[in-house]
């Protein structure tokens, strides 16, 4: 069935799985660079104490899941395919200098941000509209575009970028979606949770209407990267 939780109960719009992705990546990231050495522990078990830096690691393991669905739906919903790509595409070229810094402190680091990741997926989802009818094209650009998220070492790699492709096809079987997409990434499992938003998603945009607080979303990757590199590198030593 296309959904899983009748209309009624949908109360999730696009503005809170955006607002929920960029809190648990937040969350994620304050988790890895600030507290990786933590000590801290919340429930002592004997062998594998359960600690607050794996905690948070684990809530930001849901981030991921709900940026790819939140792609998806965007290429469905775009008015214009080629601005999003472009928009993407800037978005990564941006945000790979505060990536490579908050990683090593200066301008060099082997992989590479995201928004690389997203992009890859959402140029694959344009060659799966462009080359709908011509299988070998498209099954060509799919390979070409898996081989580069893999050997260029994108964040989330190709696994990320299967994911992305999980939520367009899928996304009228709720339930083969969640299934397929907590398969997809099995070493971050707890992302699965991410398919509970999901699940509630009511198709309807939200309170980010405005064109300041769209860019604000977008501009909050590589914002939040740089001020992490500033306190971590600069502030807190």
């Amino acid at each position: 069935m296309q959904r899983l939780i009748p209309p009624k109960y949908r109360f999730v719009s696009g503005s809170v799985l955006k607002l929920t992705a960029v809190v648990t990546m937040l969350i994620d990231h304050i988790a890895l660079y600030f507290l990786r050495t933590s000590q801290i522990v919340l429930i002592p078990f004997e062998e594998n104490p359960f600690t607050l830096y794996f905690l948070m690691r684990s809530i930001g393991r849901v981030a991921f899941p709900l940026y790819a669905f939140l792609l998806a739906e965007g290429f469905v919903h775009t008015k214009n395919r080629l601005k999003y790509g472009i928009s993407l595409a800037v978005l990564a070229l941006v945000s790979e200098l505060p990536w490579n810094l908050v990683h090593t402190g200066t301008l060099f680091y082997h992989s590479q941000n995201v928004m690389f990741t997203l992009l890859t997926g959402y140029l694959a989802l344009c060659a799966a509209e462009r080359f709908k009818n011509k299988a070998p094209l498209l099954v060509l650009c799919l390979a070409a575009l898996t081989a580069a998220a893999f050997t260029l070492d994108f964040d989330y790699g190709s696994q990320g970028y299967c994911l992305i492709l999980i939520m367009y096809y899928l996304r009228e079987y709720a339930a083969v979606r969640a299934v397929a997409g907590i398969c997809i990434l099995p070493s971050r499992w707890v992302g699965g949770f991410a398919f509970l938003p999901i699940a509630f998603y009511n198709g309807k945009r939200g309170f980010i209407k405005s064109r300041a607080l769209k860019y604000a979303f977008y501009a909050f990757y590589p914002v939040h990267l740089f001020v992490i590199y500033l306190l971590h590198y600069h502030v807190i030593k």
